[in-house]
């Protein structure tokens, strides 16, 4: 399986496949609406009038880019994050015996979004969950850790909001519905992927543990409109 290319732009390539429905397009621009994720991308560097920033950004809004970012217009800030760490799996990943995975639905939007708040606060939002399957693990009735499938091709998924709830943090769930929902990509013949912070180096040291590689450094930025 390659290591796709698509996936130096991702944001652009899964709003113009899988998400194509979501999408808010501008000539060379395009975004998920709020409610879904607060992710703007452009076909290429050159691409994207600032006509075309504009319908889609609001005033005073901030919106991320992965990948690839068009020059800011005049008072727009375009400030570069560290860049993300952007991992692949291409081979199946031994599961471990855990607790039961369940698939995670509208029922479960509450506590899905109280733990996102919780340990993974930044890009999760209300409808977020209307972008891919979403699975967690309960716990004595408490959403004890979950994961969910966000970007993707036809050929590529991300595993997304990969988090454990503190009270349950190293009994190895997060490990369990990793392995679980990567083994299912591959079987569907899509690349498994995902991005995570080199602020987290025990995140990567996990990923790499259990059969994630880097594929690259890809750059990361927030773009405000002023």
């Amino acid at each position: 399986m390659s290591t796709l290319p698509e996936l130096d732009n991702p944001f652009w390539s899964s709003l113009a496949s899988v998400h194509r429905d979501l999408a808010l397009r501008s000539g060379d621009a395009a975004r998920y609406p709020s409610a879904y994720a607060p992710f703007l991308a452009v076909a290429d560097v050159r691409a994207a009038a600032p006509s075309d920033l504009e319908a889609l950004v609001a005033p005073g809004e901030s919106v991320y880019l992965l990948g690839v970012a068009p020059k800011a217009p005049a008072h727009w800030t375009l400030e570069p994050f560290r860049p993300l760490a952007q991992m692949i799996c291409e081979q199946p990943i031994t599961q471990v015996e855990g607790p039961e995975a369940i698939e995670l639905t509208s029922a479960h939007r509450a506590d899905v979004l109280a733990l996102t708040a919780l340990v993974y606060p930044h890009y999760f939002r209300e409808r977020t969950m209307n972008m891919g399957r979403y699975f967690g693990i309960y716990r004595d009735g408490r959403l004890a850790a979950m994961i969910g499938e966000r970007l993707g091709t036809d050929s590529a998924r991300e595993m997304s909001a990969i988090c454990t709830h503190p009270d349950f943090a190293g009994l190895g769930y997060a490990r369990r519905l990793t392995a679980m929902l990567t083994n299912d990509t591959l079987r569907q013949g899509r690349l498994p992927f995902l991005h995570v912070s080199h602020e987290n180096p025990r995140a990567n040291q996990l990923y790499e543990r259990i059969g994630f590689r880097l594929r690259r450094d890809i750059p990361f930025w927030a773009l405000r409109r002023g």
